[in-house]
């Protein structure tokens, strides 16, 4: 359930009550003194942000030296308490200019009392945007002397915008050219064995849009994942063409998105935000394209000497290359003295990490280049335990490449006045934990 807040505390670090806020009658007007008492006075103050004491329970975050306390008496969403929380901050920061402390809230007690009111009824949580409150509430609060005033612009048909239609748009936008920029980000994280099994592997992605079109535009995205192209096979009543079909896992979508017409026909339709905004967040797990494979050798000569033969070879497209390649090959701690022969790039020895650093500032696709190195070790007689081979760990960006196969099928604009815009899509991989043992 949502939160249902029986009450709002401001603290001090001191425990004093710098400004409350009653919802409702099911806690009594103590519950500050418990929360001072067992959890203020003790040594647990920082260990959990949740506490249940005398059937209630206690929601608590610092920011600067301001105490924020949710008390609730029935089961709530924690989660939902903390977004809350953190998005009332940054509405009072809005309104204080950017300060939100001791200070600002007690040269602002009016304006919070108001605002309270208005982001919780009931203690439910209600419309938190700068954007939108700014309309109604028009009162400046004390800024800081530090900080800047935002320029505030008018924003025209305020009534629909209160009423939460379009919160995070405002009507009135032109532009000379109405353009739509898309990238797909995505990171890769693989355990590979020195075998060459993958040990674990999944992609983190996300979209990031930016957009400079006039009017109220409503867009619509297609992607080649599994569940949209079946829904659109049944409404077509024809199967899908063949290709790649990918299933996303753990989607989390911008306010913005339709979630009633994304549950109906399984696309992406939305009013976007004026400028950059990051669209949706997923997760893939299953028929990961791994963009290198890397084959290591490491051979222990004795004591002091090392031999170490890395291949790595780039498993996507001839026409398409890396940037920023660069490969870590643990060495130990006692190293001297190293060798190198490269067929790309450029290796090295850093002491500070102890590796050997191997770079390649362009990689192109369908290639295998090499690096061999002797390494020359001191002889220690303290040093007793065997050396424990830490994996080897990449970096890299492929563009116009994504390790899910994920890809853009279509992005549809529409406006009532009928102009023409232009669609740019970008693709792009990074390496997020890729580490292959040795």
């Amino acid at each position: 359930m949502p939160v249902a807040a029986s009450a709002i505390y401001f603290l001090n670090l001191r425990g004093d009550v710098l400004i409350n806020r009653l919802y409702r009658d099911d806690v009594g007007g103590n519950m500050v003194d418990a929360f001072r008492m067992h959890i203020m006075q003790t040594k647990e103050l920082g260990t959990c942000p949740v506490r249940q004491i005398g059937g209630c329970s206690f929601f608590y975050m610092r920011i600067s030296n301001v105490y924020i306390v949710i008390v609730v008496s029935s089961n709530a969403n924690v989660a939902c308490a903390f977004k809350f929380v953190v998005e009332a901050v940054a509405l009072f920061k809005s309104y204080f200019g950017g300060a939100f402390d001791e200070d600002a809230i007690r040269n602002n007690f009016v304006l919070i009392y108001e605002l309270l009111d208005e982001i919780m009824d009931f203690g439910y949580p209600q419309n938190l945007s700068p954007e939108i409150l700014k309309l109604y509430i028009t009162q400046e609060g004390v800024r800081s002397p530090f900080s800047s005033k935002p320029s505030d612009k008018p924003v025209p048909n305020a009534t629909l915008q209160v009423t939460g239609a379009v919160g995070w748009r405002r009507e009135g936008l032109l532009y000379k050219k109405n353009e739509v920029f898309l990238d797909i980000v995505e990171s890769v994280n693989l355990l590979m064995s020195s075998k060459g099994s993958v040990l674990r592997c999944d992609v983190t992605g996300k979209i990031l849009m930016k957009c400079f079109l006039s009017g109220m535009p409503d867009l619509k995205l297609g992607l080649n994942d599994k569940i949209g192209l079946e829904k659109e096979s049944q409404l077509k009543s024809r199967p899908t063409k063949s290709g790649k079909t990918i299933e996303l896992d753990d989607v989390t979508f911008h306010q913005c998105v339709n979630l009633t017409r994304f549950n109906s026909e399984k696309t992406v339709s939305f009013v976007p935000p004026d400028g950059e905004f990051e669209l949706m967040k997923y997760r893939i797990t299953e028929g990961v394209n791994l963009p290198f494979r890397v084959l290591p050798t490491i051979k222990e000569l004795g004591r002091t000497r090392m031999e170490v033969n890395v291949k790595v070879k780039s498993v996507f497209g001839a026409k398409m290359f890396a940037l920023g390649v660069v490969i870590k090959i643990p060495v130990p701690k006692q190293t001297a003295k190293t060798s190198f022969q490269v067929t790309s790039g450029r290796a090295k020895y850093n002491a500070a990490i102890d590796c050997l650093v191997w770079k390649i500032r362009k990689f192109p696709g369908q290639t295998e280049p090499t690096m061999s190195a002797e390494v020359e070790l001191i002889s220690t007689m303290t040093e007793k335990k065997s050396w424990t081979r830490p994996p080897i760990q990449m970096e890299f960006q492929v563009p116009m490449f994504t390790a899910s196969g994920l890809r853009v099928r279509f992005l549809k604009v529409w406006e009532k006045s009928g102009y023409n815009t232009v669609e740019w899509v970008r693709y792009i991989t990074k390496a997020g934990s890729y580490e292959i043992r040795c």
